[in-house]
């Protein structure tokens, strides 16, 4: 008898099958002695559409709403039917015993397995393969120590709240909205209280009023000395009058030191990565989106096997694997790792409670590398990059912490309290792994401050004397709330427990398509239809709260410590409550696209929305069906600083490339039909096509060979 292992990607069913030594590759499924391994391609069952259960729900119409079936059925994706079919019919092989789970470990991966076994009607027993990363070794032990499959069921439970809500939630209130006022809406459980939070910034910074203020600052020679008021102890003056009176009292005055305070502090060595730290990271230091971070993480763990298991949100790692860590790090001293990880690699590792905490851990350990070697040269650019964060990150956790002194000098000169501090590294610790010479903590975002820290300070004792050589008065400006960016976006949402480390990126990505919020270089920013949106949604769907609530529900049920069938109820509840807010609303919706444009075939005006080619006009009428590109189609025109497609336009002197983001414009050359180059794969098909010296005699045919070739190398 065999044993079937069910994947959630061909490629993890490759590598698994490889390991297992099953050599005979058939259409959907490799086979091998003892076992035969299938994939799924993702999801190929998903939650039936509402005109699955009544064909009446094609229209969308808001008087069949709420939609809430007794009980949801399951469909078969359409697009990914056939590698359904095969896993169907390998279920209904008799020399198949029992099958190994082997998604993702994790939450959406039991739902994908789950759903399909579902739906095959697999009776027979499952087990689960749960492990951390993709290497050969961790896919041995992996399989040496399957878990029963029941042991998953809470997570499994956990998972189809998860969808169910999203369904209930999301659909209905989505056709609520978009029935009600004649727009494409899209609202959802963790979309839209996330869009809220940008709304409200926005609001903030709108009605923010700046104000302007003065620093005084007294040049002392070897060191400056800020003024702060001795009553609240702000360096900020908001009178101008105030600000030049000190000034001019202070210049070339002579005072005191009195008072000299040294002590030595340390920053200890940040914690190891989970998801969305190494999401708010690369997007701080690369520009990567969140999305592209998962990508490319991804690629490192299935492809390269470099790094543990993605999906995680936890900072630390367990005790059973601290015999494994010296392995890693030598794996890792590669390249300019090598001296890094020098020092570790011939003594016992120190390993504190900020690296292996058990306690801290619920289904994955933080984000480390493997241990596999590889040739840094063969990762792309990206690649390299996030690879280069996690392994620095990881020897970080074996140095020491920073430790530095800090000294804070308190001078009086004609009656007025100056204060200077400076800093100077006694030890750098983890710092040598990155070179730096800040003094910030990584596991915290700090404010900006005027003062200057960093500068050094000479030996000082109190009752020294000191003499004003300069006085300066530095205006200011009190700055509004910074709008988000991806990773300050990402941390409002883990901290009001909006979505899943491994959902937030797909969240942000599900915004900008709907065009409710878009990027302007590195911030998002809510747009017109994004403001609206928020304005006729509930109350209470818009609030962080009430979704943070349903995810510590879904946690709780995954630890078994609560009960499906009562969040559920409460989720039927809820949707039908938010449907009825939207009937008897009596707001109204105006599009925040319309052109001055009219539809040639109606009248109405014609709305610019974006599509994946560019923008188009289409018409406001919902009868209407009228569509035409608009100016400003993409091409494959890459822009030199973000790299991504730029668009084509029509000017005066004819047609040019410009970059929406950047704002990069660059003529449009060698322009043929259409306004195009003529593709290399173009210009290779017309060299062998009239190459041939049966279609043209020899003459003519080398010319034209040679003038295409020409073009092409131009």
């Amino acid at each position: 008898m065999k044993i079937l292992v069910l994947t959630e990607k061909p490629s993890v069913a490759k590598e698994i099958a490889r390991v297992l030594g099953c050599t005979h590759k058939q259409k959907h499924h490799f086979e091998g002695p003892k076992y035969v391994v299938t994939w799924a391609l993702g999801h190929l069952v998903t939650l039936a559409e509402p005109d699955d259960y009544d064909s009446k729900y094609k229209t969308w119409n808001l008087e069949d709403l709420p939609i809430i079936p007794d009980k949801m059925k399951l469909k078969v994706i359409k697009e990914t039917s056939q590698q359904y079919r095969g896993i169907e019919q390998l279920s209904r092989r008799t020399d198949l015993a029992e099958l190994v789970v082997a998604t993702d470990a994790g939450r959406e991966g039991e739902l994908v397995a789950r759903w399909i076994m579902e739906l095959i009607r697999w009776k027979k027993p499952f087990k689960r393969l749960w492990i951390s990363s993709q290497t050969d070794q961790a896919i041995r032990e992996g399989f040496a120590q399957l878990k029963p499959g029941t042991d998953y069921n809470r997570l499994y439970q956990a998972a189809v709240c998860r969808s169910e809500a999203d369904w209930l939630i999301g659909l209905n209130v989505t056709r609520a909205l978009t029935s009600k006022f004649g727009a494409s809406l899209s609202a959802g459980r963790v979309q839209t209280p996330t869009l809220a939070m940008m709304i409200n910034r926005e609001t903030e910074i709108r009605e923010f009023r700046s104000v302007d203020y003065w620093l005084i600052e007294a040049d002392l020679g070897p060191f400056r000395a800020s003024w702060r008021d001795p009553k609240t102890g702000d360096s900020r003056i908001f009178d101008l009058e105030r600000a030049n009176a000190l000034k001019t009292k202070l210049q070339g005055q002579n005072g005191k030191i009195v008072q000299v305070q040294q002590t030595e502090k340390q920053i200890p060595h940040p914690l190891a990565y989970d998801l969305t730290e190494l999401q708010r990271d690369a997007n701080r230091k690369f520009g990567f989106s969140a999305k592209q971070t998962s990508n490319v993480l991804q690629r490192l763990y299935e492809q390269y096997k470099l790094v543990t298991y993605p999906r995680t949100d936890s900072r630390y790692l367990t005790s059973d694997m601290v015999p494994t860590l010296l392995g890693r790090l030598k794996g890792a001293a590669i390249g300019p790792y090598a001296p890094l990880a020098a020092p570790f690699i011939r003594k016992p590792l120190t390993i504190t409670k900020r690296i292996v905490d058990d306690s801290k851990v619920s289904d994955h350990h933080a984000i480390i590398p493997t241990g596999e070697a590889i040739s840094l040269a063969t990762l792309s650019a990206d690649e390299r990059r996030l690879y280069d964060l996690i392994v620095r990150r990881f020897l970080a956790l074996f140095y020491g912490p920073c430790r530095y002194d800090e000294t804070k000098l308190t001078v009086e000169i004609a009656g007025e309290k100056l204060y200077a501090s400076g800093k100077v590294v006694k030890q750098a610790g983890w710092k040598e792994v990155y070179g730096a010479s800040d003094f910030s903590d990584p596991d915290r975002e700090e404010a900006e401050t005027d003062d200057d820290a960093s500068q050094l300070l000479p030996q000082a004792k109190a009752m020294d004397p000191v003499t004003v050589k300069n006085s300066r008065q530095l205006g200011r400006q009190t700055k509004p709330p910074a709008r988000y960016n991806e990773a300050s976006l990402l941390s409002q949402m883990e901290k009001h427990n909006l979505g899943t480390p491994a959902t937030r990126a797909d969240i942000i990505e599900k915004l900008v398509s709907s065009d409710t919020i878009e990027r302007q270089g590195s911030v998002l920013m809510p747009t017109g239809k994004g403001t609206q949106l928020i304005e006729l949604a509930s109350e209470e769907l818009r609030s962080p709260e009430l979704t943070a609530r349903w995810e510590l529900e879904l946690e709780q049920i995954a630890k078994g410590k609560g009960s499906m069938d009562k969040f559920l109820s409460g989720i039927r509840s809820k949707a039908a409550e938010l449907v009825s807010e939207v009937k008897k609303s009596d707001a109204a919706y105006k599009p925040h696209n319309l052109t001055g444009s009219k539809c040639p075939d109606c009248g109405e005006y014609l709305q610019e929305v974006k599509g994946k080619r560019g923008r188009y006009l289409v018409c406001s009428s919902r009868e209407c069906s009228y569509k035409r590109e608009a100016d400003g189609q993409l091409s494959n025109r890459r822009c030199p600083q973000c790299h991504k497609k730029m668009e084509i336009h029509t000017g005066k002197s004819g047609k040019y490339f410009q970059c929406r983001p950047c704002n990069v414009v660059e003529k449009l050359e060698n322009e043929g039909a259409g306004g195009r180059r003529a593709s290399a794969k173009a210009n290779r098909q017309m060299i062998e096509k009239f190459s041939d010296n049966s279609q043209l005699n020899n003459s003519l045919a080398d010319k034209l060979l040679a003038a295409l070739q020409e073009k092409k190398n131009s």
